[in-house]
């Protein structure tokens, strides 16, 4: 039976920011779906929708989860910065065959706000009321935070892709200690999936010691994997191939039926 991946984009993202990915798992022969977040699907040059300011990580997690559930069997859940969040809190309810996490943004516990976290997000912060306003990040802050690895081609190609991201959403992850409602809060106990969570060494905006946080999070069911030349864009940095095939490797042996359940049915 074909398995499915369920690839979830990051903040100021869209299903596109999979490209290469679902090319490379569509090659392995899964079947990729990249959904696009509530609001993203949209003109980067337009206006954000009026709503979006206030969207909640558990309203994009709803969104999902309603179409997770019209799988057939649960799938791999892939996750990229907030992505990777949104993963983790899907796991948490059983929607989960495997989660891979990459550069995966922390859940409700974990302290994100390094220096170099907040001068990514600086303008951001910066302006008042942003936790219910759209953002975006300035062309500066997005080099400087997730595309100092890539050409100056490809972060002008990016950054015009990228749109507004919902304040409501960026404070629940990075001021999880001011949310009520803890939108951000994973329990750990009830990921019982295997979970692959890949670090970039250079990562400014979820940075190395964050990561790692994760990783001993869910140490009873994790592989952690840091990467000396990589940052933040895994999934388009030079040499996302090796980190694609590293992936797939483990995913034959994760989801690989041990021999004793094998023998129990013949």
């Amino acid at each position: 039976m074909t398995q499915t991946i369920v690839m979830i984009h990051g903040m100021w993202g869209g299903g596109w920011c999979w490209e290469n990915y679902q090319r490379f798992f569509a090659s392995k022969g899964y079947r990729c779906l990249t959904p696009t977040l509530r609001f993203h699907d949209v003109d980067p040059k337009a206006p954000p929708h009026p709503e979006l300011g206030t969207t909640s990580l558990l309203d994009y997690a709803q969104d999902l989860e309603r179409e997770i559930r019209k799988l057939d069997s649960p799938p791999i859940l892939m996750g990229h910065s907030m992505g990777g969040l949104l993963a983790q809190i899907l796991g948490s309810r059983g929607l989960a065959q495997a989660l891979v996490l990459l550069a995966p943004a922390p859940p409700h516990g974990i302290m994100v706000l390094k220096p170099s976290v907040i001068k990514g997000f600086w303008s951001m912060l910066t302006r008042w009321g942003f936790w219910r306003k759209p953002m975006r990040q300035t062309f500066a802050e997005a080099v400087y935070s997730t595309m100092h690895l890539l050409s100056a081609e490809e972060q002008k190609r990016l950054f015009e892709r990228q749109v507004y991201e919902s304040g409501r959403a960026i404070c629940e992850i990075g001021l999880w200690f001011l949310d009520p409602k803890g939108a951000a809060k994973v329990d750990e106990t009830k990921v019982t999936c295997p979970v692959l969570i890949i670090a970039g060494s250079q990562d400014r905006i979820t940075p190395v010691p964050v990561v790692r946080k994760i990783a001993q999070k869910y140490k009873a069911v994790a592989t952690y994997r840091e990467l000396a030349d990589h940052a933040h864009r895994l999934l388009v940095e030079p040499g996302w191939q090796e980190i694609a095939e590293y992936i797939s490797g483990w995913l034959d042996q994760a989801l690989k039926e041990p021999k004793s359940k094998k023998e129990e049915k013949q």
